[in-house]
């Protein structure tokens, strides 16, 4: 049977191991010396090829699951430092490009006027508004807005 199964192997791209002989006509699968034979017996269904097993992506889809949702976050998970995870510059971007958007629709709106709307961009730009919040607190205690 040792040479049944290696013949098949080599015709049916595979190992040894992943082709299954039929038991109801073993004595014809026995018998069964050339490729030529094989190859019939293969045609009949009598010499077949075992899948392949694949690894279950369950678990991995539990798992993305749980992050999606902000989960296996803690510190045992993380790789690199605060800044590698997410860089300074891109948090102040996030906040330079929001407070920007702000003061020109602002602007736009004719609720601040040229020179405060320079000076609002201004400070913005040095770093001294905290939030898009802390540059409405900031016009309004000081009457900027109209």
């Amino acid at each position: 049977m040792n040479l049944q199964k290696r013949l098949a192997g080599r015709m049916m791209n595979c190992s040894p191991r992943r082709i299954k002989l039929s038991t109801i006509s073993s004595d014809e699968v026995k018998g069964a010396i050339t490729r030529g034979m094989i190859r019939g017996l293969v045609k009949k269904g009598l010499i077949t090829k075992e899948r392949v097993k694949g690894h279950s992506r369950g678990h991995a889809r539990f798992l993305r699951r749980q992050k999606l949702k902000g989960r296996r976050r803690g510190l045992g998970s993380r790789r690199g430092t605060k800044n590698a995870r997410t860089p300074h510059k891109d948090s102040w971007m996030r906040g330079i490009r929001a407070q920007r958007e702000l003061i020109s629709s602002l602007k736009k709106r004719n609720i601040l006027s040229q020179e405060n709307y320079l000076d609002i961009y201004a400070k913005s730009k040095g770093g001294f508004f905290r939030s898009k919040r802390h540059i409405y607190i900031y016009a309004k205690e000081r009457g900027l807005i109209k």
